[in-house]
């Protein structure tokens, strides 16, 4: 048996030994910095953040706030931030949606929805995302100019200049106000409602109460409720607008993602004991009942981990918006680097971003996780 004093002694080695190895790295991150610095310096490039604040003198495709070519390096950046993470949250919820439809009709009983299911995933799992993509944005730019644009009962429009619909005429600060009143009372309904299909009539009842009340009392004098797009020239003016690159980017996230969302569903689903299905049909209830009240909330405790990294692999897929334009983070980053020279700044810049909404999906996925375990499993 060891002694006090060895285990003392292995202790010490053990905490000397960690100590070296953080002040190696340390030395090795210290000394590539200045390398780098002395390199940079001899080349004429000066390093730092200062670029932040000179004009960019270049413009991009899309933007979630008002943009000018005189807008500096640093208001530049966090709209490709705020586009990515746009793209990628509404990526991330619709191939969550599409991808629990696909994994169930994977495990459904009909085998006719199980081949088309099995033909989906094969399809898009196979191909690579940024080939989807970029197949799809050529698509959408062959489509008819705006006098020629597809209908839909003279209300949406589609053209090669992208997708023209109705939208409320809120200001941008209230639309994000209402989505994260609407996302804090979901959290709030799920932890209080007591059962699911309370939660969910809450929050779809608080989420509607929240839209109508911003419509309104924060709809700007002078305009209607509801602005709808109108042909004007060669161009549609008014209404929302959703560029042929969004679109793109969108659709081929959503539709790949999906595809192994799917995956992770079925393989959750399957994973519930057959015996409660019996148990809850022979209660009564219909297909969907047991789904909804029983397989879903059982498999949901499986599915969540995977679930996550998939959601995790969907925000860093934005990236693949490069190929075609759009105008997310690194698309901006990689413009930016080519403009100013700021290689280095500008990749840690990009990394950093990235990390903190990744650790934040993370964080989310971990508390979800948490909240959805058996009381006592485990401990």
């Amino acid at each position: 048996m060891l002694g006090w004093r060895d285990f003392h002694r292995m202790k010490a080695r053990e905490i000397a030994v960690q100590a070296g190895l953080v002040l190696l790295v340390l030395v090795i991150v210290i000394g590539s910095v200045r390398s780098a610095q002395v390199n940079l310096a001899t080349l004429g490039i000066t390093s730092g953040f200062s670029f932040l604040d000179r004009s960019t003198g270049w413009s991009y495709s899309f933007s979630l706030l008002e943009r000018s070519i005189d807008d500096p390096y640093a208001r530049t950046l966090l709209i490709g931030f705020l586009n990515t993470v746009f793209v990628g949250s509404i990526s991330i919820v619709l191939a969550t949606i599409l991808g629990f439809v696909i994994g169930t009709m994977r495990d459904n009983r009909n085998i006719g929805l199980q081949v088309i299911s099995s033909v989906y995933i094969q399809i898009f799992r196979n191909i690579p995302l940024i080939l989807q993509v970029v197949f799809l944005y050529a698509l959408l730019i062959h489509f008819p100019g705006p006098r020629q644009a597809y209908s839909i009962s003279d209300t949406v429009f589609m053209s090669n200049r992208g997708i023209m619909m109705p939208v409320l005429s809120l200001p941008l600060g209230a639309v994000a106000g209402v989505v994260l009143g609407s996302v804090l009372l979901g959290i709030g309904a799920a932890r209080h409602a007591g059962s699911t299909r309370r939660a969910l009539a809450v929050w779809l009842a608080g989420t509607v109460v929240l839209f109508v009340a911003a419509a309104i009392l924060l709809t700007p004098d002078g305009r209607d409720l509801v602005s709808y797009p109108e042909l004007k020239g060669l161009r549609f003016v008014g209404g929302l607008t959703l560029s042929v690159e969004l679109v793109a980017m969108i659709v081929g996230i959503v539709l790949y993602g999906a595809a192994y969302i799917g995956e992770v569903v079925r393989g959750g689903l399957a994973e519930v004991p057959r015996g409660l299905r019996e148990a809850g049909e022979s209660l009564g209830l219909g297909a969907f009942a047991v789904w909804w009240t029983i397989r879903v909330p059982m498999a949901l405790r499986s599915i969540i981990p995977p679930l996550g990294n998939q959601w995790i692999f969907i925000m860093k897929a934005t990236t693949v918006g490069v190929a075609i334009g759009f105008s997310d983070l690194f698309y901006i980053v990689s413009t930016s680097i080519t403009q100013s020279g700021q290689t280095l700044e500008l990749i840690a810049i990009l990394m950093g971003a990235f990390l903190l909404v990744n650790f934040a999906l993370a964080q989310a996925v971990n508390w979800l996780n948490a909240r959805l375990a058996l009381k006592g499993y485990g401990s």
